[in-house]
């Protein structure tokens, strides 16, 4: 029971630590960094980085201002089939000029998956949470598509969300689907708690080939001239980019630059 405090504040004070990662509620997490960008302190929230735009701002503010990094934590990012998947697009071209990204992620709904109550009980309140699968795991797709388009915004953007389990979720969307136009690309969003099955997949589709991650390693691969599409296992991610924490350390430590295109930048 040391560990524990009864408030933010009383921790910041007694323990002085180099960082906070805050992986509570989504509106909470502008309370968390108004609390330790004055004294210093970097924050790494849990995704997404806010519930609203004027949040977000006010929290890149407050970053800018106190001089603290604010970096989010997305699964995602530490999968190697998403470095992978960034370096067949743009490292080491294979696939051509892209021209759609489609993002897959969800899973059968919090409920269905055995949620906790208290984790639940804002995960499905349009305050707290900001939104249901829309929010949750339509992140994703605009952390990713948005890396992957080498921080260009999009011209348009186009949502219909629904609720196919108004007697479980009566309050938020539980899918949803997101459209991103640019020029000569499309981006699409498919956020759901109603797949059959967890997911968190992406697909690029150049002018020549394609690029499918399955999961944190597996990929599916067709270019030119391929009669059928190649199975792979993407390589291990290097350095710090294996998981969240070593990631945050090298960032407060100052021996990893957070760049503004990175998949945990503001």
């Amino acid at each position: 029971m040391d560990l524990v405090f009864g408030s933010l504040e009383e921790m910041l004070e007694r323990t002085q630590p180099e960082a906070v990662t805050a992986f509570n509620a989504i509106s909470e997490h502008l309370a968390v960094v108004e609390a330790c960008a004055p004294r210093g302190v970097h924050v790494m929230v849990e995704k997404p980085l806010s519930t609203t735009l004027e949040d977000a701002r006010r929290i890149a503010a407050l970053s800018h201002r106190h001089g603290i990094q604010v970096v989010t934590n997305y699964e995602t990012t530490w999968y190697p089939s998403t470095a992978e998947a960034f370096r067949r697009v743009h490292i080491d071209p294979q696939i051509g000029a892209v021209r759609k990204i489609v993002v897959h992620d969800g899973h059968e709904g919090p409920r269905e998956i055995g949620v906790g109550p208290e984790f639940l009980s804002w995960l499905t309140d349009p305050v707290k949470n900001g939104g249901g699968a829309s929010i949750d795991f339509g992140c994703y797709g605009a952390n990713l598509i948005t890396w992957l388009m080498k921080g260009q915004r999009p011209e348009s953007v186009t949502a219909v969300f629904q609720q196919m389990k108004p007697e479980i979720y009566s309050k938020v969307d539980d899918e949803a689907t997101i459209i991103l136009t640019y020029p000569g690309v499309q981006g699409i969003i498919q956020a759901s708690w109603n797949w059959p099955f967890g997911r968190k997949d992406l697909e690029v589709y150049g002018q020549t080939g394609y690029v499918h991650t399955v999961d944190a390693r597996k990929m599916r691969i067709r270019l030119a001239g391929d009669a059928d599409e190649a199975e792979v296992e993407a390589p291990t991610n290097e350095g710090v980019f294996q998981e969240p924490f070593s990631y945050l350390a090298a960032v407060v430590r100052g021996t990893q630059e957070v760049s503004p295109t990175d998949l945990s930048s503001l």
